[in-house]
Parts: C-alpha cells; sequence; structure tokens
C-alpha cells in the first residue's frame, strides 16, 4: 500500500477519532463541572435510577444471548448455502424499514388487542388478553429483532473466512458433526462471536425508539431516562451525569469480550 493511500484511508479515520473524543470530552466536562460527580453519586445512590441500571443491563444482555443464539444458526446456514446472497438480502431487509415503523409493528402484533392476543382468543387459549406491550418482554422482544441482523452479519463475515476443508478433514478422521462444529467450526467463529456480542450489547444499552415504545414509560431503560431528562425536563446537568453513567456500564459490559478476544489472539487460537 503507498505511502498516499494510507494518507486517504487515514485522514477519514482520524476524522471520526477525533470528532468521537471530543463528543465524549464534552460529555464528561458537562458532567463532572459544577459538583458533577456529586451529581453522578447522588444518581447511583437513588433506588429509582439502580432499579433503571439494573434493567437497562439485563435486558442489554439478554438481547445479546438471544442474537447469538438466533443469529449463529443463520448465520452458519448462510455461509454454507448456495444461495447466500438471496437469503442475505431477506436478513438484512429490515434495514429499509424506518426503527419507528418495525417499533410500531410490534406494538400492533403484542397489544391486548393486538394480533397475537387476538389470536389465542379466537384459538380458545386464552379468555383475558396476555400482557406483553409495555412489559420488559416486549422491550426484549423488539431489541432482538433489530439487532439480530448486526450479529448475523458478523458472525457470517468470520463463517465466511474458515477454510471449509477443514470441516471435511474433522469428518474424514471420524469426528462426528457435533464435534466437528466444537472443536473446529465454533472456535474458528470466535471473532465473530465477539464482535457480534460486543456490537449487540452497545447498541443496545443506549437504545432509545425501541425501548421507549414498546416498554413505556414504566419499565424505562437508561436510554429513555436520558431523552426524558433532555427533552422533558429539560435537566441537561443530570442527562449528562447520566449519559456518563451509561458510558462507563457499557465499558465494562464489553470490556470482558475484548479482554478474551485479545487472550486468544495472543495464544494464536484466533
Amino acid at each position: 500500500m503507498s505511502r498516499g493511500t494510507r494518507i486517504l484511508l487515514g485522514l477519514p479515520m482520524a476524522l471520526l477519532v477525533i470528532a468521537f473524543a471530543a463528543s465524549i470530552a464534552a460529555l464528561l466536562w458537562s458532567s463532572l463541572a459544577a459538583d458533577g460527580m456529586t451529581l453522578i453519586v447522588a444518581q447511583l445512590a437513588d433506588p429509582m435510577m439502580q432499579r433503571i441500571l439494573w434493567r437497562t443491563v439485563w435486558i442489554a444482555v439478554a438481547t445479546t444471548l438471544l442474537c447469538l443464539l438466533l443469529g449463529y444458526p443463520l448465520a452458519l446456514f448462510l455461509a454454507r448455502s448456495p444461495r447466500r446472497d438471496l437469503w442475505l438480502m431477506l436478513v438484512i431487509s429490515p434495514w429499509l424499514v424506518s426503527i419507528v415503523v418495525r417499533t410500531f409493528g410490534w406494538m400492533v402484533l403484542l397489544g391486548n388487542r393486538g394480533v397475537l392476543n387476538e389470536a389465542l382468543r379466537n384459538l380458545g387459549l386464552i379468555d383475558m388478553p396476555i400482557r406483553i406491550l409495555f412489559t420488559p418482554t416486549a422491550v426484549l422482544i423488539g431489541l432482538t429483532h433489530v439487532l439480530l441482523p448486526f450479529m448475523v452479519i458478523a458472525l457470517l463475515s468470520s463463517l465466511l473466512r474458515q477454510d471449509i476443508r477443514l470441516e471435511e478433514a474433522a469428518r474424514v478422521l471420524g469426528a462426528t458433526g457435533w464435534q466437528s462444529f466444537r472443536r473446529v467450526t465454533l472456535p474458528l467463529s470466535l471473532p465473530g462471536v465477539l464482535g457480534g456480542c460486543s456490537l449487540v450489547l452497545l447498541i443496545s444499552t443506549g437504545a432509545i425508539v425501541t425501548p421507549l415504545l414498546l416498554g413505556g414509560l414504566r419499565d424505562r431503560m437508561l436510554g429513555t431516562q436520558i431523552y426524558t431528562e433532555i427533552f422533558q425536563i429539560f435537566d441537561f446537568a443530570r442527562a449528562s451525569a447520566m449519559a456518563t453513567i451509561l458510558l462507563v456500564v457499557s465499558l465494562l459490559l464489553v470490556m470482558p469480550l475484548q479482554m478474551w478476544e485479545g487472550r486468544l489472539r495472543r495464544r494464536g487460537s484466533l
């Protein structure tokens, strides 16, 4: 790669890094200035904020696990399918529709008079509607639907780099399908697993639209609470403190995954 090419590629990256660093610095300055640390400590000591923080963490982790469990078989199918391009278009087709429209679709499906409850009632399985909308379950379903393509793309990029002959060699040597997957396919796909989990985890912790529409004001997450503080209460200092807490929590959630990936790379497992 020539020097000019490296400069052309490095300039956009430098702009992104500078803009990101400047925004983080501005956030930290606004949240720590004028007794900001006292405000952060007060937020962490608030029982309501503790419940919101815990809800944010467990929904983000559960969404990541669901996306991994659903996305890995789908990505493996795409990697082995001769019609990969067609199936991939179907996977990413939800990105052609606004996230607001997709989330509203789940409101229609999960409401008390929605498609799901009406179908169960017509089948005689329930007498009263099941309350799903405006619960953490609805938020979990919506976030999984929104973020599943991110996990699939990350896993697919890792699976496509694998040499299919390694699996064939394992089968020739007597390994069963499960043994071949556990000892060959899964270890080689760990970069995609860790990358996809990190991406979904980061996006889900700061999600606003889906938790706001499907979770309502009762089961709020940290992102929706920050949105409320800015656009409804106009308390920017409190919102900055919450944003700092969200940043730290997101880093604490992702750091173990990145450390695991770095350890595997140093051992030469990836």
